[in-house]
């Protein structure tokens, strides 16, 4: 088996794309997305349908008010590529929660229950088959477990430090994204150096000091890598609960031979000595002020995914200026 397979044994594979027929050629579980991957993909000319559908809907839905017609054009055109990814994959997709709500606990809940109510619009059961991609922020965290209280599932995006990832666990969120490779970036560029040996990389061992600790002390919560640089923060993670990966990597995969070891086992993590630990919101927030990395990694993230949703939002107003 090419090592693609043999990871599907031991970890559930999530593709990290807009692209429908990427997702078709590698059969993943699940799918993510951001406004990164969907502004790339609804430029696309095969997916201008989608585009369109939007527009007209966030005219119909938002009336006069400008703002309205822009919201509702957004909220429309991610569940528009969400509902079209539910038709290839077999598992749930993840989407967005906009990015500048990232600080504000009412308003990213209540974005998500108008994306609950779009996609039930659309004729899919948003508690079964979608998360609702949120910022690790302390505020996020908060309207997550407001919403998993719902039975509206979340993804906990933006995730560089543990105390985020104690934070979501007890607040009972359904999964989180710790992103790998941004990880790597930032320590990379600290240390002056050009890289790390697989089992060294500072976002491999974040992932498996998260994974350890939950595993060690029940904790339900998914954790699914993310943000890959590399073939060898893949498969160093080998047996993770689930892992988002790009589609040029999941070709390097599958054109790969060799065998495919477990590297994280739930298992062994039950007999490892791990305290636990909690977090109220004055010592959240200290800890994370104490970690240069993951305080840098989360504002600049939650920036780079408000830039590209304004970029998304001039391109669907382009759109519509050249009707």
């Amino acid at each position: 088996m090419n090592k693609l397979h043999q990871l599907k044994s031991m970890t559930t594979v999530v593709a990290d794309t807009g692209d429908f027929e990427a997702i078709v050629d590698y059969q993943p579980q699940d799918a993510t997305t951001n406004p990164s991957l969907i502004y790339k993909a609804a430029q696309m000319q095969q997916y201008r349908g989608l585009v369109e559908d939007a527009l007209q809907f966030g005219q119909e839905r938002g009336g006069s008010d400008a703002s309205a017609q822009t919201r509702w054009t957004m909220d429309k055109l991610a569940v528009n590529f969400g509902s079209e990814i539910l038709k290839i994959v077999p598992g749930r997709v993840s989407t967005e929660i906009d990015a500048r709500l990232s600080f504000d606990t009412q308003a990213t809940q209540q974005r998500a229950e108008a994306l609950v109510g779009l996609y039930e619009e659309a004729g899919i059961d948003p508690r079964s088959r979608v998360l609702f991609k949120i910022a690790s922020t302390w505020e996020g965290i908060r309207a997550a477990e407001a919403l998993e209280r719902q039975g509206i599932h979340c993804n906990l995006t933006l995730l560089f430090g543990f105390p985020q990832a104690v934070a979501a666990a007890e607040a009972g969120v359904t999964l989180i994204s710790p992103f790998v490779g941004r990880i790597l970036d930032w320590y990379k560029d600290a240390e002056n150096v050009a890289g790390y040996p697989a089992g060294e990389d500072p976002g491999v061992l974040s992932v498996t000091q998260i994974f350890n600790y939950y595993k060690r002390h029940g904790y339900d919560t998914v954790v699914m890598g993310a943000s890959f640089r590399n073939l060898d923060e893949i498969l160093e993670l080998a047996g993770c609960d689930y892992l988002t990966i790009s589609p040029a990597l999941l070709g390097e995969l599958a054109s790969a031979e060799g065998d495919v070891p477990r590297k994280l086992d739930a298992q062994q993590a039950l007999t490892m000595d791990i305290p636990k630990v909690t977090f109220d919101e004055s010592s959240f927030r200290w800890d994370m002020n104490e970690d240069a990395m993951a305080t840098e990694k989360l504002a600049e993230g939650i920036r780079l995914f408000s830039a590209d949703t304004r970029k998304l939002e001039q391109f669907a107003h382009e759109v519509r200026q050249s009707y």
